[in-house]
């Protein structure tokens, strides 16, 4: 069974970056996910990366700031972040999902079974 732990999560003001980890334990060569919760509202998909981290997906809110990749050797999946905006300010999540699931549904929050416990991201202006 994959453990998720992430880290990294903090303040940081508006244009700032950041990146958050998630070290995983156990059964760690799965596909990985990073989803995001604000407060009130449903968690959504930022990105996601296959075993071997090539290939990538993004929400169209993180593409061409925000950044997935892995490191296999360290069990470990980040997500950096740049030019943070107000409204990223939220809970980060990583997850990992079994291969039974089709590639094409990487951003639905059902696919994936095993979730770390989150880590606060807040943006100031």
């Amino acid at each position: 069974q994959v453990q998720l732990v992430e880290s990294g999560g903090g303040l940081v003001q508006a244009g700032g970056s950041l990146r958050v980890s998630c070290a995983a334990s156990g059964r760690t060569l799965r596909r990985m996910g990073w989803f995001r919760q604000a407060p009130g509202k449903l968690r959504e998909f930022v990105a996601a990366i296959n075993w071997d981290g090539g290939n990538t997906a993004y929400a169209d809110f993180a593409k061409d700031r925000f950044t997935i990749s892995r490191d296999n050797a360290k069990n470990t999946v980040y997500l950096q972040m740049t030019n943070l905006k107000i409204e990223d300010t939220a809970d980060y999540y990583c997850a990992s999902r079994p291969s039974y699931y089709s590639a094409s549904s990487y951003d639905r929050v059902e696919t994936y079974d095993v979730w770390g416990q989150g880590t606060q991201v807040t943006v100031s202006s």
